[in-house]
């Protein structure tokens, strides 16, 4: 059974995210800098008393997920922006992942509605023993409903204390594949919706990083980074808007990054952007299943 007080951070955490998911939403309007957005929402996560269990994921339209603004970031919201908001908090390790998806043009809010509506069925149906296909059934037949795909390269998972995917995934089809059954822990179940093939692929930039296994000679620099992170973060992402402090420059903070991209130190993930273009949606809830009761801690 999971300690109570591992419950009490996962529900705070949960809390935190919730709270912060619905003042993003609020806020996020046409004509507004991505990067003040991002800024906003992590401010409000320390200020909340946790900490970003990644940086905030702010995908437009057919970008489907990890692009969080860069410290020069010029990107300003349209009125016919798709815009995806995904939060991650921590509270000593244990993470809340949320997610919902705003638009400003009407037209498209049936997309919005497919994955909003295929949430909110998994949900209803996550216990104890139930299959990881099951709930990809389930969320397949809901998107397909609306007229639209689901993306199969994209999933839920199961999370850990500092481990965001931490081995089972939950899949948004009906994959056979998939036996394994949900039993006590914590899991992010996160549906995406799209108008386009349903599959995504990596693009060419990538704004987010975590750590691998330290290798090679590195600067005195490098080495502070590196601490910083580890103690702080261990693996969970990071990016570059949160290393200013280590150098003068934007110029200056690149710098490190790629000296530490090339030493093989870092994961980086590119953006996943949808394979047609095509629109895409997400909403997420964090489940947490104790030896009690199944709680969502982000509703």
């Amino acid at each position: 059974m999971i300690d109570e007080s591992i419950v009490r951070m996962y529900l705070k955490a949960g809390e935190i995210a919730k709270r912060v998911r619905e003042e993003a939403l609020s806020k996020a309007k046409p004509g507004m800098k991505l990067l003040d957005l991002a800024i906003f929402i992590e401010n409000r996560i320390r200020e909340l008393g946790g900490e970003p269990a990644f940086p905030v994921n702010l995908s437009v339209n057919h970008i489907a997920a990890h692009y969080t603004p860069v410290l020069d970031d010029k990107q300003i919201l349209s009125d016919n922006d798709v815009l995806k908001i995904d939060i991650g908090v921590h509270v000593n390790g244990y993470i809340a992942d949320t997610a919902a998806t705003k638009s400003f043009n009407p037209a498209y809010e049936p997309l919005l509605e497919a994955s909003r509506t295929a949430l909110e069925k998994a949900l209803e149906i996550i216990k104890p023993g139930i299959r990881g296909n099951e709930v990809g059934k389930v969320i397949e037949e809901t998107i397909k409903s609306f007229g639209y795909r689901p993306i199969k390269n994209l999933t839920g998972h199961s999370l850990d204390q500092y481990v965001i995917h931490s081995g089972y995934i939950i899949p948004n089809y009906h994959d056979r594949l998939v036996r394994w059954k949900f039993q006590e822990g914590a899991y992010a179940i996160e549906p995406f919706a799209t108008t386009g093939v349903g599959i995504v692929k990596e693009g060419n930039i990538a704004t987010i990083f975590s750590l691998k296994k330290v290798r090679g000679r590195l600067s005195d620099i490098e080495k502070r980074i590196i601490d910083d992170i580890w103690k702080s973060r261990r693996m969970l992402p990071f990016c570059e808007r949160w290393l200013t402090k280590y150098s003068r420059s934007i110029e200056g903070v690149r710098n490190i990054l790629k000296s530490l991209a090339k030493k093989k130190i870092l994961h980086v993930y590119p953006i996943l952007v949808e394979r047609a273009n095509g629109l895409v949606s997400q909403f997420e809830h964090t489940v947490l299943i104790t030896g009690k009761e199944v709680i969502v801690t982000t509703l």
